[in-house]
């Protein structure tokens, strides 16, 4: 396993669409562990393929306390959405140090498929709901701050550019 680079906002690669994965092979399961290690010591919760500049539709989560449950979505679509919406504060490893609060759909029910390429559905709720679109959103070349007011982006834009310059 490798420990990937992230894409920092404002990156342009970030709002790259990432495409379908055609088959789940030895390429994109080695993807899968790439990534999963590369969250777990960023430290995160989530990681899109497109944060690590791999332009397929792979996520992995994991919410657990104690980093034991990692799961794998593989061309994830979002099926149903509730009605019922949370406010919660999100973060992102391409914006590292910017926390926001954004509302989304309380909860979600997901098809995709696992690391072994097997479909399956999952209803997702919570601060797993919220990070499956949060990651979902990078896949569809969307960053967290896009939910933000034009003034909130143009601070978090000038910040992560003037971090970049100093080289943090």
């Amino acid at each position: 396993m490798a420990v990937l680079e992230i894409l920092k906002y404002p990156d342009p690669r970030l709002h790259l669409v990432a495409q379908p994965v055609a088959i789940v092979d030895e390429r994109i399961r080695q993807l899968v562990d790439d990534m999963a290690q590369t969250m777990y010591e960023a430290p995160g919760i989530g990681l899109a393929a497109t944060q690590v500049n791999v332009h397929e539709q792979v996520i992995v989560i994991d919410v657990s306390d104690d980093k034991s449950t990692l799961e794998v979505f593989i061309n994830p679509k979002i099926i149903a959405l509730s009605d019922e919406a949370i406010d919660h504060e999100e973060g992102c490893l391409s914006v590292p140090g910017v926390f926001e609060t954004v509302e989304r759909p309380d909860t979600v029910t997901i098809s995709a498929l696992n690391r072994d390429g097997d479909p399956y559905e999952k209803v997702c709720s919570g601060i797993l709901a919220v990070c499956i679109q949060h990651e979902m959103d990078h896949l569809q070349g969307k960053v967290f701050v896009q939910y933000l007011s034009r003034l909130k982006q143009s601070r978090i834009k000038s910040k992560m550019v003037k971090l970049e310059r100093q080289g943090a």
